[in-house]
């Protein structure tokens, strides 16, 4: 079960009172950062970026690869480990803005994940550490450690535990 707080609204949908939840500077300042992190080939700048203009926290030897798209309203909501790596386009959401209510939450991920390209995370999530999710991968419930997990709906593939039994069995 993911993790958000619920924020009902009256009237037109709730994209339509988008800067009464976020103020339009912030979003504006954020966009401009992403936009220079997500071209940017340089990872310790990205790291930087993130963690100074975005107050995102982002562990030691992280790696962000090309046009990555933290959430552009609440970046402040996602951390991520040390020595993880997100792959080329995935997209990470603290927010999702729905018909009757908007929803906030925090998005965790681990030390040593490996996210594939063209994943979506979404809000409320926690991605245990040694994770792997594979490329393409919509992210809709918690990923334990050192699971690997891929697909729409994402689906478990093996767990930490099926993994170790299996290198046992294949070094006998």
């Amino acid at each position: 079960m993911r993790r958000t707080t619920r924020h009902p609204v009256e009237g037109a949908n709730s994209l339509w009172h988008v800067y009464k939840t976020v103020p339009f500077w912030k979003v504006v300042k954020n966009f401009i950062v992403i936009q220079l992190a997500r071209y940017t080939p340089f990872l310790g700048m990205k790291n930087w970026l993130y963690r100074t203009f975005l107050h995102m926290k982002v562990g030691k030897n992280t790696s962000f690869a090309l046009m990555v798209m933290p959430d552009v309203m609440f970046p402040e909501k996602i951390s991520v480990g040390m020595n993880t790596v997100i792959g080329y386009n995935t997209t990470i959401l603290a927010h999702e803005y729905l018909i009757k209510e908007y929803r906030l939450g925090d998005v965790i991920i681990g030390d040593e994940v490996l996210i594939g390209a063209n994943s979506t995370i979404l809000p409320g999530l926690t991605i245990g550490d040694g994770a792997i999710v594979s490329a393409g991968t919509l992210v809709h419930k918690d990923v334990p450690g050192g699971a690997f997990v891929g697909g729409n709906p994402m689906k478990v593939i093996y767990t930490k535990e099926e993994m170790l039994k299996r290198d046992q069995q294949t070094s006998i």
